[in-house]
């Protein structure tokens, strides 16, 4: 997992886009700039990563996409 979490590294100081799907939220917090979260099939709209919290990424994960994404976008 450390080699993986380099490249991610190397690749991102590069400019370099980089799609990250993991179940670790902290993980995700520490790399990402934007969260969207696939659930059933569905994928939500990409929010930026400081807009999100635990609980919108539990609503989105639990499905309730409109909800979240509400939530995300008034934070702006």
């Amino acid at each position: 997992m450390a080699q993986a979490r380099r490249q991610v590294d190397q690749r991102l100081k590069s400019g370099s886009a980089v799609l990250v799907i993991s179940q670790d939220l902290d993980e995700i917090f520490e790399v990402a700039t934007e969260i969207a979260v696939i659930n059933e099939g569905r994928l939500s709209n990409a929010y930026p990563a400081q807009d999100m919290t635990r609980e919108k990424i539990g609503l989105l994960m639990g499905g309730a996409h409109d909800k979240a994404g509400a939530e995300a976008q008034h934070a702006h």
